[in-house]
């Protein structure tokens, strides 16, 4: 190979390998790309039963839990309905049994059982505000001594509602 073509190929991959690239770089634009979301409102619950046990005409009392978790700052009220006996009300609550049979009891927010447990928001439910975590309620509930009554198996369902 001659010195002035060994020159020449040397010359070439010069201007190649350090010039190609300014030459071969590609034009740019910008822009920007918005990202949003709203956080609606939301609540869970959850609760567990409540289980009296065996009532022999003597005062009896249970407990049972309820579990709300609401987004964030978000105000709630969680009722408690009448329960599903003819006649029942969110002050006298009934457990229906054999036959015509019921049994009275209560259901509060406070292990004296002072405070009934009720669905009318401002007078008787239990108000919070939620923090993205479950938050625990006790249901305390009492059944009256001197209810004799058939014996056999008593039940009642309550609905568990949060108002937000």
């Amino acid at each position: 190979m001659s010195a002035r073509h060994a020159l020449s190929v040397l010359v070439s991959c010069f201007l190649v390998f350090n010039l190609a690239p300014e030459c071969a770089e590609a034009a740019t634009a910008t822009t920007s790309l918005g990202v949003s979301a709203t956080v609606q409102a939301t609540c869970v619950v959850s609760a567990s039963s409540m289980n009296f046990g065996a009532y022999t005409g003597a005062a009896l009392s249970a407990t049972s839990a309820i579990s709300v978790n609401c987004t964030n700052s978000t105000p709630y009220n969680v009722g408690l309905s009448a329960g599903l006996a003819p006649g029942a009300t969110v002050n006298n609550r009934l457990m229906v049994g054999p036959g015509p049979a019921l049994l009275s009891y209560a259901l509060s927010s406070n292990s004296k059982g002072i405070v009934n447990w009720g669905k009318t928001v401002g007078a008787d439910t239990i108000a919070g505000t939620g923090n993205g975590t479950p938050q625990a309620l006790s249901v305390y509930g009492q059944i009256p001594a001197g209810q004799f009554i058939t014996t056999g198996a008593y039940s009642d369902t309550i609905a568990v509602t949060v108002i937000y």
